[in-house]
């Protein structure tokens, strides 16, 4: 299907098809490595998922986030917890629910990872002039409260309603 140039919205998710994706990819492999001494990768991005949400993730979050059955999520799960990285807690909304909770030492991973991550991405950036930088400062800003609402939040919200 041809994308019409009078369709903004097309031309926009065409775009960031192209791009995220690489974003990512870079993201990924520097974040990688700040911690591959420490996690594996799938150690790594469940422990972001429980670090970035709020109220931390459940191991069905964890498993649908890494692409992983229950019972290998679960695993995966007890290890970071026995290592450090994540505590058990009681959902307050469903006490049924276990959500998992990055632990002092697992927030220092991930505070340690992001600031090397942050420092690669600026160090990129630095290709790019003012006016460049502003109009990707803006594009963030617009696409904030549209990613940022959805997901993993979103969904779980939507789940926690149907248990009251």
């Amino acid at each position: 299907m041809a994308i019409s140039a009078r369709d903004p919205a097309a031309l926009a998710a065409a775009g960031l098809l192209e791009i995220v994706p690489a974003v990512m990819r870079s993201i990924r492999l520097k974040m990688r490595e700040s911690t591959s001494d420490e996690l594996s990768v799938v150690q790594f991005r469940s422990l972001a998922l429980a670090d970035y949400q709020r109220h931390g993730a459940s191991v069905s979050e964890i498993a649908d986030h890494i692409g992983l059955t229950m019972p290998s999520a679960s695993k995966l799960v007890e290890g970071l917890v026995r290592r450090g990285y994540l505590e058990r807690r009681s959902d307050p909304l469903d006490r049924r629910t276990t959500l998992l909770v990055a632990t002092a030492k697992g927030r220092r991973a991930m505070t340690a990872a992001r600031r090397t991550t942050r420092r690669h991405l600026a160090a990129m950036l630095t290709r790019a002039s003012s006016d460049e930088l502003q109009q990707i400062e803006a594009s963030v800003a617009a696409l904030r409260p549209i990613f940022l609402n959805r997901g993993h939040r979103a969904r779980r919200q939507s789940e926690r309603a149907k248990v009251r």
